[in-house]
């Protein structure tokens, strides 16, 4: 096993075993073999932790803090994220399998960056005056105000910077956490914690629990005393945690599935596009709900671009995160390397495998960058979530054609325009129904730009000033200022 150093549940501040003593394995995705051991949360501890949490809440000083206080320890914590990239960086592909450089250099930036941003508005939570027509003499003005404990469900595909999405304004806000990485990936959840503690975050405010969706994160999902609820992950999954939040009506955002469109039209910079969209389906082994899976090519230009995307796809090289040669890593568990082989073998019956389609060794969950073409637009690879190296290449006539294509899907959480004409980019993009739509990008982000779906891709917004509105309520007050 690998040297970790956090591996129990991080409740007030404390590292403590789960009540039952039980522990779960989690494994190293580039070779099978197990990292660690993990307590396993159930119902009781996650009620220990929202106990923790609501007493820090309550009794404890972060929301009574002034905002430059607490935008002081969240700025400290961005600040040791950075410090400790080369550890945090290992974690993460040691628990998901991406490639070191990808995780040191990129992923945790990206979290000490949502730190280090959301800091800032801490400090510019604002309500507003409201002049008013009722009859007599009122001051009447809104505040915003933090909802109290939060629950936050992580998934495994970004585990540090997911949770840094959520973690930030949820603590900016003044709220109070619990915590529950994805069982595959919690290593950098509890590392999270401790570095929590050091920036001088209060006890209780940061709680993280480990275990399972059926076990921790239901339990967390039900609880009467959770006023909030953010969960990134499956659009089946959210569907589960938004009928368990009924109970108290708790607050719900969801970040869900995606099987986004990507066209390129037949004007676009094809170099750019193509390079583009391989980096849209093949970055991170495809593991992106983002990931632009369904690409959209003008019939002019389709065979150029399918065959310039097959070239890059077979020179990806494909390997464990710690060979610096590696470019994409394994797929993050033995479940999920299952899943994606068996819409290999379904993509191979509902059309023909232009590259790819295969397992690379015997050890570990590693797969072949992957284009499908001649597909109808019924087929399964089409309009399911894969979150796997595999896109589905179509081609397309006319514009009208491709945005009733694009549309035609259950999800709309992203989409890829790619055109030289300024016309084009605008009117398309106005046209998708999609949270984000990069037009001769792809998969841009940056803590001020709002993330979030449309249709059964969820609720809210992750990032951006739109983000503070799911982490406070509105209080209205009224005073009467007559004589």
């Amino acid at each position: 096993m690998s040297n970790i150093e956090f591996t129990r549940l991080h409740i007030g501040g404390e590292w403590v075993d789960a009540l039952d003593g039980a522990e779960f394995e989690t494994v190293n995705p580039a070779t099978g073999e197990v990292i660690t051991k993990v307590s396993e949360a159930k119902a009781a501890d996650v009620d220990r932790a929202v106990k923790a949490a609501r007493e820090a809440f309550e009794n404890g000083p972060w929301s009574r803090m002034k905002p430059k206080e607490r935008a002081a320890a969240l700025w400290r914590l961005g600040d040791l994220l950075v410090a400790d990239a080369e550890e945090m960086g290992r974690i993460e592909t040691l628990d998901q399998g991406k490639p070191y450089l990808a995780a040191k250099n990129g992923d945790v930036p990206t979290a000490a960056g949502l730190f280090h941003y959301m800091s800032g508005y801490a400090t510019k939570i604002e309500g507003e005056t409201i002049p008013i027509s009722a009859p007599g003499d009122y001051h009447t003005y809104t505040r915003r105000e933090a909802l109290g404990v939060v629950g936050l469900i992580v998934p495994w595909n970004f585990p540090l910077v997911i949770t840094a999405w959520k973690v930030a304004p949820a603590l900016a806000a003044g709220n109070t956490v619990v915590l529950k990485p994805a069982e595959a990936t919690p290593l950098s959840a509890l590392r999270l914690a401790h570095l929590a503690l050091e920036a001088g975050i209060p006890p209780g405010v940061l709680n993280v629990v480990t275990g399972f969706g059926s076990g921790a994160g239901a339990a967390l999902s039900v609880h009467p005393d959770v006023d909030k609820v953010s969960f990134t992950g499956s659009t089946a999954t959210g569907r589960r945690i938004l009928e368990a939040a009924g109970g108290n009506l708790k607050r719900v955002t969801l970040e869900l599935g995606g099987k986004s469109a990507n066209i390129i039209f037949p004007d676009a910079d094809l170099e750019a596009a193509i390079a583009g969209s391989s980096d849209a389906i093949f970055y991170n082994a495809g593991q992106a709900c983002a990931a632009g899976s369904r690409l959209y090519i003008h019939e002019d230009v389709y065979d150029e671009v399918v065959a310039g995307l097959v070239a890059k796809a077979q020179a990806i090289t494909v390997g464990d995160g710690f060979d610096e040669s590696s470019e994409i890593g394994p797929v993050a568990s033995k479940e999920h390397f299952e899943r994606v082989s068996n819409y290999l073998r379904i993509g191979a019956e509902e059309g023909t495998i232009a590259t790819g389609g295969n397992r690379i060794g015997e050890k570990g969950y590693f797969l072949e960058p992957t284009i499908i073409t001649g597909t109808s637009e019924d087929a399964r690879v089409v309009k399911e979530e894969i979150f796997g190296p595999v896109v589905v290449a179509t081609k397309f006539t006319t514009e009208a054609e491709v945005v009733q294509l694009a549309n035609d899907s259950r999800y709309g959480l992203a989409a890829g325009v790619w055109t030289s004409n300024v016309a084009t980019a605008h009117r398309v993009a106005n046209k998708l129904r999609a949270g984000t739509v990069w037009v001769n990008a792809y998969g841009v982000f940056d803590p001020s730009m709002p993330f979030g779906g449309m249709k059964e891709s969820g609720w809210g917004r992750e990032m951006g000033h739109e983000v503070l509105h799911d982490y406070t309520d509105v209080k209205t007050v009224c005073v009467s200022i007559a004589e």
